[in-house]
């Protein structure tokens, strides 16, 4: 069967960009070619095309794997989209990428784009570990390989924030003004982190361009959801029925799309609105109410199906025990948030519980059960911390760590950065206090944890 392109004829209910492909223009690098990126920001700025032509173009770069890249290459950038619920599938072919390259391969190629006049914007999506972020410091990690190939390297980066600041030294060197950098990923405060790494490393090659970047850059918080599973065989044989064509990179996701991102940008945007983005002066609350209620749930529920052997977060909310976990843990998630600004929260929490209900959404509990240590922080123990700060009862919390342990131990094994540190962990239980062992791991828990005696003893209760 012939594979998706510019050329091919597609069926007329398939949707598709209204804008002239061919006259499209880079604006926007993006670092992270993943699924997420293609299913949330790439069909944002679609969005944004469609109401209003610009050149906003995205180039899309992939830091090791050149797979994602040679198969964009392949199909003219183009590829599909299914949003799917019960009864209704619509696909849409995805537009918005211009250019392709793999870091690995020519890291040249990535640094030319950053530093052109062209690049507005560099947005990302590399997962939290990715970063080199210190968990105690909250600086870099100079332990991290990336973060270290790039101090001892600053011309050849290899990794995010050496691309970022190798990029901004080489538009300072050409007079040009340096591009806004666009976090998308789960971190708090994403922007504020990511330029204090990036002027963290930038001083320490060049302190005058630590200082131009503080001054003439901007580092705009956002706030992204929707689910976007992993691709399966079963996905791309879904769209090779509906589309006639092969689409190497298609993708199902849920109806849901949300984007909240503080309007602070150097050198223009797309009309990212026109898809329903959120401009707002403080991205905080929203955050927060994504973290704990989504993703602190996700967490939940992904290690409940571990223990439970069960494949799929549908299959985990169709058990009514479990369910019912997940909504407790929303109810004391909630009580930590402040008030969020046009958000009903009752009803966002009776949606997202439909969201992870939704059976034609295969999300694989160990797909969201990655790197759990880099995800914990901000999604179960930063509650826990301000639950026991306002009234002491952070039980739902401790519940959620426990079967995120026990989970651990059940499974013998993990997929996350500091895997060595867990499984020896789960190795050294004690019996009398079989949690210790894991809030021993340095810069993990922070103190008002570590240190609660009865909320560590709920811990051990639940392992129990």
């Amino acid at each position: 069967m012939e594979r998706l392109s510019a050329k091919i004829a597609l069926p007329p209910f398939v949707a598709r960009p209204s804008y002239d492909r061919t006259a499209l223009t880079p604006g926007i690098v993006h670092i992270g070619l993943g699924a997420f990126h293609r299913a949330h920001q790439a069909v944002f700025t679609q969005r944004a095309l469609d109401a209003q032509f610009g050149p906003w173009g995205i180039v899309a770069v992939n830091l090791r794997s050149a797979e994602p890249v040679e198969a964009l290459a392949a199909q003219d950038g183009l590829y599909s989209v299914t949003v799917r619920s019960i009864g209704d599938d619509r696909p849409e072919i995805v537009g918005t990428t211009v250019g392709w390259v793999c870091a690995a391969q020519d890291g040249a190629k990535v640094l030319d784009r950053l530093a052109s006049p062209d690049t507005r914007i560099v947005t990302l999506t590399v997962s939290e570990k990715a970063y080199g972020l210190h968990p105690q410091s909250g600086g870099l990690d100079t332990g991290h390989p990336a973060i270290a190939a790039d101090l001892a390297d600053p011309h050849a980066p290899v990794g995010v924030i050496g691309f970022l600041v190798e990029g901004l030294a080489l538009r300072r060197a050409k007079g040009i003004a340096p591009y806004t950098v666009l976090c998308c990923d789960n971190l708090p405060a994403n922007g504020r982190i990511v330029r204090r790494l990036v002027l963290d490393m930038a001083g320490r090659h060049d302190p005058e361009l630590a200082r131009w970047i503080a001054e003439e850059g901007a580092f705009p918080c956002s706030m992204v959801d929707r689910i976007v599973p992993a691709a399966t065989d079963e996905t791309r044989e879904r769209a090779e029925r509906i589309l006639g064509v092969t689409d190497t990179l298609a993708l199902d996701t849920e109806p849901f799309l949300q984007w909240v991102i503080e309007d602070d940008f150097v050198l223009g945007r797309p009309q990212w609105e026109a898809g329903g983005a959120i401009f707002t002066g403080d991205v905080e609350p929203y955050e927060n109410m994504k973290l704990r209620l989504l993703n602190g749930t996700h967490t939940l529920l992904a290690h409940l199906g571990i223990l439970a052997a069960l494949d799929c977060i549908r299959d985990v909310m169709a058990v009514p025990e479990f369910a019912a976990q997940a909504r407790t843990h929303m109810n004391a998630a909630a009580k930590t948030l402040d008030p969020v600004p046009g958000v009903d929260l009752p009803a966002y929490m009776d949606q997202l519980m439909e969201r992870f209900a939704n059976p034609t959404i295969a999300h694989r509990c160990v797909q969201i059960a990655l790197d759990t240590t880099q995800k914990l922080p901000q999604r179960l123990l930063a509650p826990a911390v301000r639950a026991l700060s306002d009234d002491g009862d952070a039980a739902a919390f401790a519940h959620a760590v426990a079967v995120w342990i026990a989970a651990v131990r059940k499974r013998g094994d993990c997929d996350d950065p500091r895997r060595a540190e867990i499984l020896a962990a789960a190795a050294d239980a004690d019996p009398a206090d079989p949690s210790a062992s894991f809030f021993a791991i340095p810069g993990l828990f922070p103190l008002e944890l570590a240190e609660a005696r009865g909320w560590r003893d709920l811990v051990n209760a639940g392992l129990r």
